[in-house]
């Protein structure tokens, strides 16, 4: 996220409305917020999920976790990790910090989650149990060893089999991966544009209703 050309792309805000999933997929609390602002996302990105779980092999179906967040949330996020990896490597510069830390999460003035164009999710079986997906959702690439990148290899063959019945449903449906978090997948923001050559993107950062 820290590439520039990210950050070029404009925003062309189409004015769809957050909207809150809860009762419409399954959702997980490990993010909950007390305003319940972790349950929002663009009609249009629920819109796609639900086609996406539709296409899901029987017996599996998705379990959101996490999407839209309030930009002072993503600030404060964004911070904490720059200041763990400061911490780790006191020879680094401000701008190797920042580059390192946009890896893993989204600088405040392009994070897609604060457009309610991204969303956090993993797959569950019928009864609720979640599937192998190599890392723990949110695991970041010091405490995975790079594992949580989507393509890693060092992950068992059920992992892999199961990112990939992850993928080929979302991508089916529209959305992009962000490479480095097999879990994060988005439609229409700043990073969704640049990946799919669109001229713009259809969500800017915005607060809730």
């Amino acid at each position: 996220m820290s590439d520039r050309r990210v950050a070029a792309i404009p925003v062309a805000d189409c004015g769809e409305p957050l909207v809150d999933v809860r009762g419409t997929l399954l959702v997980d609390d490990r993010r909950a917020d007390p305003a319940g602002a972790f349950a929002h996302l663009r009609q249009g990105v629920l819109d796609r999920l639900l086609y996406a779980q539709s296409l899901l092999p029987e017996g599996l179906r998705l379990l959101f976790i996490e999407g839209y967040r309030p930009p002072d949330l993503q600030q404060r996020y964004f911070e904490e990790y720059a200041d763990e990896l400061r911490t780790a490597n006191p020879a680094w510069t401000q701008d190797q910090v920042h580059e390192a830390a946009s890896r893993y999460v989204s600088p405040p003035e392009i994070a897609p989650h604060s457009a309610g164009a991204a969303v956090d999710l993993t797959l569950v079986h019928a009864n609720g149990t979640e599937l192998d997906m190599g890392t723990r959702v949110n695991a970041s690439p010091e405490e995975s060893d790079g594992a949580c990148y989507t393509d890693a290899t060092a992950i068992s063959t059920q992992a892999r089999t199961n990112r990939t019945t992850l993928a080929h449903a979302l991508s089916a449906a529209g959305l992009v991966n962000y490479a480095t978090e097999w879990w994060h997948w988005s439609h229409g923001d700043r990073y969704w544009a640049l990946m799919t050559k669109q001229p713009a993107a259809l969500y800017g950062p915005r607060g809730l209703p």
